[in-house]
């Protein structure tokens, strides 16, 4: 029942804790998967330490708090919290509105930065008071003066613009948050609003989280050999190809420029803003050469055997990009490296192409 190669699941959701997550992965598949296997959309803050100490405003559903703690935050502050310790901000819904005037806060803690966790339940709420902390330097209680630019740190997980459920449309995901958080801070301030990071599928930074932990699973299984290739499997173009494909176009130019000036990301990589964490640690040891995508079809992606392949990539081209703003869109990186039919076939074709018996 244990993995006898080093395997990360990848999954943009983050509304649960790691644990969970191994727990049912555990039960679907029959095998010990443990948490640290488990990369949620925002398990690569780990890394992020120089903001631990800070005091953060985190925005989601599910144990927010929680992961915050678990990720090495030590001092949180919730929407909710927020919103009591303020209560004349929260005024769309008229029945929440306080019927008298309240006593003056005190005592309340400065707010360093932000965590969007993921789509939150009242948007309304959130994209108020996340805008009310930005526009006063995480002191929403003041009278607003000239807005600060740059504002506080945003730290975003998980960029789905769209995600599909048991409706027969797709549903407003995490990335439609952002979107709408991104228009209002651009039509208040006129300014562009900006990412300390955008963590998740496809973001490189995720990647290179995983490749952080496989090291760490080869290290404690003994293996002498340093790994060259990942193997990257989904069923999503747009997050796992898209994703896939970045990294290794990350890795390749780290390759080009190690030589001269050290590691250095992709002009597509990611913004300027996450640079300095696609090295992540001194430790995550630099053999991996290439990651190869392989998309299967057991899920969003249903491939047409009698389309030809030119025809594939031209609808490919004309399809709308669905991904973040910060993320430039090249078709080329929505062409899986192989297409296979489900994740059997895929971790055969990764057997025969390390030549695994």
């Amino acid at each position: 029942g244990r993995l006898r190669v080093p395997v990360v699941f990848l999954t943009n959701a983050g509304n649960c804790l790691r644990s969970a997550k191994a727990r049912e992965l555990s039960q679907a598949l029959g095998l010990q998967v443990s948490p640290e296997q488990v990369v949620l959309s925002h398990s690569p803050l780990q890394l992020f330490s120089h903001f631990h100490q800070r005091c953060m405003l985190v925005a989601g559903q599910g144990p927010v708090e929680e992961n915050a703690h678990d990720l090495g935050f030590k001092r949180v502050v919730t929407i909710e919290a927020l919103r009591k310790a303020y209560p004349l901000l929260d005024m769309v819904d008229q029945s929440r509105r306080p019927k008298g005037l309240p006593p003056p806060t005190t005592g309340f803690p400065t707010i360093e930065g932000v965590i969007l966790f993921g789509e939150p339940v009242r948007w309304e709420t959130s994209l108020q008071l996340i805008t009310d902390v930005l526009l006063s330097s995480g002191n929403p209680g003041a009278e607003l003066q000239d807005v600060p630019y740059p504002h506080l740190p945003i730290l975003a997980c998980n960029m789905d613009l769209l995600w599909m459920a048991e409706a027969k449309m797709p549903r407003f995901g995490h990335g439609t948050f952002l979107l709408c958080l991104e228009s209002i801070y651009k039509k208040v301030t006129g300014r562009e609003l900006k990412y300390e990071a955008l963590i998740g599928k496809p973001s490189p930074v995720t990647y290179r989280y995983a490749q952080f932990l496989i090291q760490q699973q080869a290290e404690k299984q003994g293996w002498k050999v340093p790994i060259r290739r990942l193997y990257a499997v989904g069923d999503n173009p747009m997050s796992d190809v898209y994703g896939a494909n970045l990294y290794n176009s990350y890795l390749k130019s780290a390759q080009q420029n190690q030589v001269q000036a050290g590691l250095k990301r992709s002009p597509q990589a990611a913004g300027p803003q996450t640079e300095v964490y696609l090295e992540l640690r001194d430790d995550c040891n630099n053999s991996v050469e290439s990651c190869e995508s392989i998309l299967v079809c057991t899920g969003v992606y249903r491939h047409s055997g009698d389309v030809p392949k030119k025809a594939e990539a031209q609808s490919t081209m004309e399809t709308v990009f669905h991904g973040h703003r910060d993320f430039c869109f090249d078709p080329s990186l929505v062409e899986a490296s192989y297409i296979v039919q489900d994740v059997d076939d895929a971790v055969q074709l990764a057997f025969k192409k390390e030549n695994w018996s």
